[in-house]
């Protein structure tokens, strides 16, 4: 056997542009608020519960705590981005994801060149496919 074909990754990146940090920005002011919004619904529940059951508070915070935990940290990690990518210069390399790609190998390819492959895009356009 003197090759073989695999799939391999690829990573693609965007080049900021204001476009794309508008679009971000918006991304994650959405999910700081969506949030937010679940954040005091579960308190506003708490509240409730803590008023019928004021006998099971402890249960009643533990409970609604371990609700609420998950919300914060995406909360929190939505601020970040939002911070993060209005920081940001211009034209600088965003990991977006990855994709696949199916590749022959043969004898003698060198494998750590045919892995690092990666599609630079801007404004959604592919600009470059460095590998």
């Amino acid at each position: 056997m003197n090759s073989i074909k695999m799939i391999l990754p690829v990573t693609v990146k965007a080049k900021l542009t204001e476009k794309l940090r508008a679009r971000l920005v918006d991304e994650a002011t959405k999910v700081a608020e969506q949030m937010e919004l679940e954040l005091k619904q579960i308190n506003i529940d708490m509240q409730r519960e803590l008023e019928n059951n004021p006998q099971h508070e402890a249960q009643i915070r533990n409970f609604f705590g371990r609700e609420m935990a998950p919300r914060q940290g995406r909360l929190d990690e939505a601020h970040r981005r939002k911070e993060t990518f209005e920081k940001l210069a211009l034209g600088a390399e965003i990991v977006q994801g990855t994709t696949e790609r199916q590749v022959e190998l043969k004898v003698g390819d060198n494998l750590r060149e045919a892995m690092n492959v990666e599609i630079l895009v801007e404004d959604d356009k592919i600009i470059a496919i460095r590998g």
